[in-house]
């Protein structure tokens, strides 16, 4: 009995160091497929320019889109339709918003619930990289087919709380595919991200189309991004809540 016990153990722990394994592994090709460690590192700021559109049921509405992410987890991101722009921002610390398509032209501070995602999202370098010193987890799922791909499957627990299953595809080790679990106002919702269209921008590849919605549903917002800038400058004060109307 003490023999079987013994060989159980070994077993688990070498399947347990083989799994850490896989992971660093795969982690470590995903970074190199965006770029390098170096690339990723040399970028302080992305500016995204191109289409967003929303569209569900009889009705789809096409904006411009402009979204600028700088170091140091600051994001703003602009959606503009006749005039009127919608505004979420994060600079880093506090998150806000401009909603003048719901009637609210003024800015407001949003809850540090509704920043989470935010947080994520303004992560510069993605939640891979450094994912340990993040406070993150990542185990390796296997594979799981993903419109006829069977790609590599990693399940990664966000340091806020919220889950995520990020698909690498087996040849180029890039996200094809983010399922995000969220729990937000006490309403659990799951959220998957089609990503494609990678082009090499200053050394790192980025997605250029991303398409998301509920999972199994449809996917409701799309982004095609048609201009990429990097590095360069950013005034802070776009990140930070408006002190002037």
């Amino acid at each position: 009995m003490r023999r079987l016990i013994m060989c159980v153990a070994l077993a688990l722990a070498a399947t347990a160091t083989a799994s850490a394994t896989t992971v660093d592994e795969l982690v470590q090709k995903n970074i190199e497929a965006r770029g390098g460690e170096d690339a990723l590192r040399a970028i302080q700021s992305v500016t995204l320019h191109g289409r967003m559109n929303f569209s569900g049921g009889d009705f789809s509405v096409d904006l411009g889109f402009v979204n600028m992410t700088e170091r140091g987890l600051k994001q703003r991101t602009e959606a503009t339709l006749q005039g009127l722009t919608q505004v979420s921002a994060f600079d880093g610390k506090e998150g806000w918003t401009i909603s003048p398509f719901q009637g609210r032209r003024d800015p407001e501070r949003l809850s540090a619930e509704d920043t989470k995602g935010m947080q994520v999202e303004a992560d510069i370098d993605g939640p891979l990289l450094d994912w340990r010193e993040k406070g993150h987890q990542v185990e390796y799922l296997g594979t799981e087919d993903v419109d006829g791909t069977e790609a590599h499957k990693l399940k990664l627990t966000l340091s806020n709380g919220d889950i995520q299953y990020r698909y690498l595809d087996p040849d180029y080790f890039l996200e094809i595919r983010i399922t995000t679990q969220m729990k937000r106002r006490g309403i659990e919702t799951e959220m998957e991200t089609e990503l494609g269209n990678y082009e090499q921008v200053n050394g790192v590849y980025l997605p250029f189309a991303v398409e998301s919605g509920p999972k199994g549903g449809p996917r409701g917002q799309k982004i095609l991004v048609e201009r990429a800038e990097v590095n360069t400058d950013i005034d802070d004060a776009l990140f930070a809540f408006p002190t002037q109307p």
